[in-house]
């Protein structure tokens, strides 16, 4: 009885990686060697005994090709290989994220510089930049101060960076993004 659990609540995971000898499922297949010589369209048990003669396994390449293109190669080798590339691949690849600089309307002018370097840095390195300008009680009433801040910013921000959203009101707060070039 508890066999039958164990079975029949164990997770059904999907094979990773391509089919190799007797897992591929087409009768006849392409064969390639080790060496990159096309031996042509094989039996399937020909194609394996070939690479059990040479102490490979025959891994399926193209499954979609008709008929599948399948390699005589090392099996460890080829996932090696593999994650080898998608590591590298992945090394390359550039994250954009999003940083966010708080203002109020009545920023001074020492902070508003430093605020405005530390965006600058952010949109060097590829990064967007979202400005808000937090407004408190009735600071609200005098709105035209957020929009000239902001217009300020977007002339500061002009040779480094783009608006990719352009200053709208989100309750109490100003919102502007701005994007590398």
């Amino acid at each position: 009885m508890p066999d039958f659990k164990q079975n029949y609540f164990q997770r059904r995971t999907k094979p990773k990686g391509p089919r190799s000898n007797y897992k591929i499922t087409s009768p006849e297949v392409q064969v390639i060697t080790n060496d990159g010589e096309n031996l042509g369209t094989l039996n399937l048990n020909e194609a394996i005994s070939k690479a059990n003669e040479q102490g490979l396994d025959l891994i399926e390449i193209a499954p979609n090709a008709k008929p599948p293109v399948c390699k005589i190669m090392d099996m460890g080798k080829f996932k090696y290989d593999q994650q080898k590339k998608a590591n590298k691949a992945k090394k390359k690849q550039k994250k954009i994220e999003l940083k966010e600089i708080k203002l109020r309307p009545v920023t001074e002018v020492h902070d508003y510089n430093f605020k405005i370097k530390n965006a600058q840095k952010f949109l060097t390195k590829g990064d967007k930049v979202k400005f808000t300008i937090k407004f408190k009680g009735r600071e609200l009433q005098h709105s035209h101060l957020g929009n000239e801040l902001m217009d300020r910013i977007k002339k500061d921000m002009n040779e480094l960076g783009r608006v990719e959203l352009q200053p709208k009101f989100d309750g109490k707060q100003m919102i502007m993004v701005i994007q590398p070039i």
